[in-house]
């Protein structure tokens, strides 16, 4: 295991086409429901223990070595927003090509040519967490961070948040991001035994709604 290769992955300028989206974020700044460092902290809890914890133990279990084609039903399923599930696909396939140029597998290729339209993201990020030679712990923890740094640094672009806040919003979140991956990998380890359907449903209704709506918007700053 290479703890440099972790580093790699969960680095934001990996080309993952993460920076294109807020997480949710745009909107609710929209909304007023995140209006300084507060705000964001909460959010990201939620986010955190809602759909970051599914999409962490959906990585974790790819890593685990399940099946990625029942993962990726198993994400659909749980992903009840049309505008969530378009958005997790083309992050897929986005992580796709860089995955496969930077730790190439025969499971990436299988994958890849199996959806080549793209594949969630947090089956594709496990699956390229287990290329490179990562434990379902690790993956666990790339999905369970990209689930609030993603709107953290969105939050700094939209309402100009001072960049060291939104970087204690992260800090003090990291005893949570630990706990959510070791959920997740242990959700992953019973999947093995018992199928997809014991991996965690845990979502965010208003997330849900918000990006629906998000995505109609005529003008925006996010793809989600």
């Amino acid at each position: 295991m290479s703890r440099a290769a972790l580093l790699v992955l969960a680095d934001g300028r990996f080309p993952a086409g993460g920076h294109a989206h807020s997480g949710g974020a745009e909107p609710a700044v929209k909304a007023g429901r995140i209006r300084d460092a507060g705000d964001l902290a909460d959010f990201c809890r939620g986010r955190l223990t809602t759909t970051g914890l599914t999409a962490a133990a959906l990585a974790a279990a790819a890593a685990r070595g399940l099946d990625p084609l029942e993962l990726d039903e198993a994400a659909d399923a749980r992903t009840p927003a049309p505008a969530l599930r378009a958005a997790a696909r083309r992050l897929g396939r986005q992580l796709m090509r860089a995955a496969r140029a930077t730790w190439p597998s025969p499971e990436l290729d299988a994958l890849a040519a199996a959806r080549p339209r793209g594949a969630h993201q947090p089956v594709v990020l496990g699956l390229t967490a287990r290329s490179a030679g990562l434990t379902p712990v690790d993956a666990a923890h790339c999905a369970a961070y990209e689930s609030v740094s993603g709107p953290t640094t969105a939050v700094v672009r939209l309402l100009g948040l001072d960049p060291f806040e939104a970087t204690a919003v992260l800090a003090r979140l990291a005893p949570a991001l630990d706990d959510i991956a070791e959920q997740a990998a242990a959700h992953a380890e019973r999947a093995a035994a018992e199928g997809t359907g014991a991996l965690p449903a845990a979502s965010g209704p208003l997330l849900d709604v918000m990006a629906q709506a998000h995505a109609a918007w005529p003008v925006r700053l996010f793809a989600s």
